[in-house]
Order: structure tokens, then sequence, then C-alpha cells
């Protein structure tokens, strides 16, 4: 069995019984413990698959490590705090952010540094930029202490299993992944679900219309927010997404930078679908959170002075001018990722979230 690749093992499985829900598809493609993307290689870079904002400049985790003094400012300065990262890359936020940080005396005593990774080749990343810091590696995303937490998640939640659901001429029903001649293909569930226990936004829709769910990250918002309410904090989450609950298909593959079959090659490409942000907010209000109002990249960062940061870096490395002013653009424009990008907040009642829209 270990020499099947993990798309043999799939088919096999679907061979067996029958075919599976997406959500299902993308857990064994990303997690799958010997084969899953997010379990191997590092996927980030040039040499990978994509690249992320903190790779992009230290500017990013930079005024994130600004965002969370600013938090821990206004509770007080409490003398033990938790402060997790879910899915963190090869350390490189996390670094530029506490390295900020480091200037709020008492910031980093008080700290209790969380990591939730799954991929050992960027834990032993993590663990070179992070050392100094003595970082715990968490196995569950609500293993955190009773301190209060902060979270911070970006490019997280895109990577969350997603189900889907295809509207009919009278109901709705699950679209799946099954073998037709040998091959992976996507087919729909033929058991009906009826309109009424759809969400209500999206009644109504169209028959083709597609509606994504991904309850794995309601799942997750519902852990840790409710530790957020118990015991303050905030959770921060960077990401591409929409605000309101909406139809439209959003799952896509990616593969050294270019566009990829999400059913080829299960395990060697990077499958992720857009932030229903809509959804998370939900989520969080019913547990009694404050949900700020979602801002774009762009705005967040410019409002805790990504300018300035850049003007300042500029003038003392005269010779890196265009490079960050291309980094710059990069972050902010809204052609790049600037608006796709969204900033997502949901804190208890005691703070104000800076960087979001009134």
């Amino acid at each position: 069995m270990a020499d099947h690749t993990l798309g043999e093992l799939i088919d096999m499985q679907l061979t067996q019984n029958g075919p599976m829900s997406i959500a299902t598809y993308m857990s064994l493609a990303l997690t799958h413990p010997r084969s899953g993307y997010y379990t191997g290689k590092d996927p980030l870079g040039a040499g990978g698959d994509f690249v992320t904002a903190p790779e992009i400049s230290q500017m990013f985790g930079e005024l994130i490590g600004f965002f969370l003094v600013n938090l821990w400012q206004q509770m007080d300065e409490p003398p033990s705090f938790t402060l997790l990262e879910l899915g963190p890359g090869r350390g490189t936020l996390m670094q530029d952010a506490l390295r900020v940080a480091a200037k709020a005396e008492g910031f980093l005593d008080a700290c209790h540094l969380q990591l939730f990774e799954t991929n050992p080749a960027l834990k032993a990343q993590q663990a070179e930029r992070l050392g100094k810091y003595n970082p715990y590696w968490a196995s569950e995303i609500d293993a955190v202490s009773e301190d209060p937490l902060f979270v911070v998640a970006n490019e997280f939640f895109d990577a969350m299993p997603i189900r889907q659901f295809v509207k009919g001429v009278d109901a709705w029903h699950e679209r799946q992944v099954g073998l037709r001649d040998g091959k992976r293909v996507f087919g729909l569930n033929p058991t009906p679900i009826p309109e009424a226990s759809m969400p209500e936004p999206v009644r109504g829709a169209a028959p083709g219309q597609i509606y994504e769910v991904s309850l794995a990250s309601a799942d997750i918002i519902q852990a840790l927010g409710s530790r957020i309410r118990d015991q303050r904090g905030a959770l921060l989450a960077i990401d591409y997404g929409y605000a309101q609950l909406q139809t439209g298909e959003t799952l896509q593959a990616v593969r050294s930078h270019a566009y990829a079959d999400p059913l080829e090659s299960p395990g060697e490409i990077d499958l992720s679908a857009h932030v229903s942000f809509g959804a998370l907010g939900i989520v969080a209000a019913d547990l009694g959170l404050t949900v700020e109002k979602l801002s774009t990249q762009r705005d967040f960062l410019g409002a805790l002075g990504i300018v300035e940061r850049a003007t300042a870096l500029a003038r003392a490395n005269p010779a890196k001018m265009d490079e960050i002013g291309a980094a710059l653009k990069r972050l902010t424009a809204p052609e790049e990722m600037g608006t796709l990008f969204k900033v997502f907040c949901a804190h208890s009642g005691d703070i104000e979230a800076l960087g979001f829209p009134t």
C-alpha cells in the first residue's frame, strides 16, 4: 500500500465506498498523514506553488505585531497570554511581528507562543526563526491555556475543506467526487435537500447555482471564539474571501503559481476556496463576540501605517527603494492583493481593534 500514490488510494476508496463529498476529498488531498499536500514539502515561495504576504515584505508582519501590542495594552497588559498562529508557514509573519512587539516592555515576557502546523518541513523553519521565543506546537487547534488568547490566521481558512451544493429545478443536491470510466469527476448526490433547509440568503437561487460552506472553519471559530469570549482576546484572520453569504463556486487548484485541475494529482497541488467571512462572523456573533466590519487588506494595512513604514524603510535603505515600493504595491494595490484579500476580526467586548471601518 505504501507504493500507491494518494490519487490511487482515493480511487480505491471511491471504488469501494462510492462518491465522497468535496470536503472529504479536500481533507485527503491536503492533510493525508503520509501523502497530503500540507504534510510534505514546503509549498511556499518561488520554488513552491504560491507566495504569501509575509514572504513579500517584512512590513506585513510588523504591522500585525503593532496591532497585537495595541490589543494587549488595551487589556491593561495582562502578565500572561497565549498568542496562537494557525498555519504559520515559514514563521516569517510571527518573526516580524515579535521583533516589533518586543519593543513594548513586558510583551514578550507575558507571551506564550503557540503554533498550529502539520507540515514537518515548515515546522523546522518555524523552529529556526522562532526558537528563541520557545514556541509550543499544538496538535489540536483549541488546545490553549486559560489565559487571554490572541489568534492570528493568515491564509489559513482558505485551505479548510468545503462542501458544495448545487441548485436543481426544485431542490439542492450535494456535489461529490466520484469515478467515471476510471477518471475522477464531479457529480451530484441524488438525494434532494429541500430549499427550506438552506441558509435564507441563498434560497431562491437559480438552477445551477453553487453554494459553498466550510463546516471545519465554523468549528474552529466556535472552539476558539468561545475561549476568547470567556478568557478575553481576539482572532485576526486575513484571506481572500467575501463578506455575505452568497452563491458562487470558488474551489481552485494551484501548482507552480498556475491554475490546475482540482481533481488531478491530489497531494501534489494546493486546493483552496474563498472564505465566507459572513458565515464566520455569524458564528462569532452568536458566541457574543464583537465582530468588526470586514476590511480589505489595503485599507487595514493603510490604517496601520504601511505607507509611512515603507517610506521609513526606503529612507533607511535607499538601494532597496524600488524593491520596497514594489512590495507595497503587491500588498495594497487593488489589482494585486489589496482588495481581493479581506481582514476579519472578532474579539471580546472590552477592546477596540485598530484598522477597521467604523
